[in-house]
């Protein structure tokens, strides 16, 4: 591994992998890549520790017991504390976003720990399961275009004073609260009820994941229409009468 190398770090693939959700640590992989960059791909299994050395952290979705064994792995290793305290970029779906929030009901009933890495809570809804395609406006201040996914969970996300929403939805539940914010994020760290996988849907979110960890304002473009012609295929579906 080249000391200069963009470190890509995808945690627990063993547990939190259930969704397809490994498409997003490709996805950044390819597009890093596509930008002539020198790129460390680290896959870590819950059993070993996570490297705090990484530059962009990926955490997918899971089922409610192996989302209850990452957390308790996640906070007893401790090593993504010391990975944001470094500046590291955190990027996290569903299961793992709740998981980076203060607490989240687990499978056993119980509330248990989280994180705390995001200012949120997250709850079990006592109302029908939110499933289906999204559509939503990414929060403004990050410069993107609509977010397009797919949620498929129980939980309902309160965000606190200092998390913002990722973004607003038009079609869809978002984090399940009825005020229509979907995710939430601050600095470096980012969190989403979105499958699709997101960033393959969405890969200006995975632009902006690269920018943040190299620390600059642009990338060279790269060839964008398959992306485009995914995105353009969910949006229309999503828009489509139910």
């Amino acid at each position: 591994m080249s000391d200069n190398s963009l470190r890509l770090v995808w945690i627990y693939p063993d547990l939190l992998s259930t969704y397809g959700d490994q498409g997003n640590v490709l996805v950044v992989e390819r597009r890093a890549r596509q930008r002539g960059l020198d790129v460390a791909r680290i896959d870590v299994r819950s059993d070993q520790p996570v490297p705090t050395s990484g530059d962009i952290y990926l955490i997918g979705g899971g089922e409610d017991r192996p989302q209850r064994l990452a957390a308790e792995r996640l906070r007893r290793d401790g090593h993504l504390y010391r990975a944001v305290e470094n500046g590291a970029i955190v990027f996290a779906v569903c299961a793992g976003y709740q998981i980076l929030g203060h607490e989240f009901v687990n499978d056993l009933g119980q509330r248990q720990p989280g994180m705390g890495l995001l200012d949120v809570t997250t709850v079990r809804g006592e109302g029908e399961r939110c499933v289906g395609d999204v559509l939503a406006d990414i929060d403004p201040r990050l410069g993107l275009p609509p977010l397009t996914g797919f949620e498929n969970h129980q939980g309902v996300t309160h965000l606190g004073p200092t998390a913002r929403p990722f973004a607003r939805v038009k079609i869809g539940k978002g984090n399940g609260t009825g005020d229509g914010t979907e995710g939430a994020y601050n600095d470096t760290v980012f969190g989403t009820y979105m499958h699709g996988p997101v960033l393959a849907r969405n890969p200006q979110i995975a632009d902006l994941l690269l920018k943040l960890a190299l620390d600059v304002n642009a990338l060279p473009p790269v060839d964008d229409r398959w992306y485009e012609a995914l995105r353009n295929e969910r949006i229309a579906a999503a828009q489509q009468p139910a």
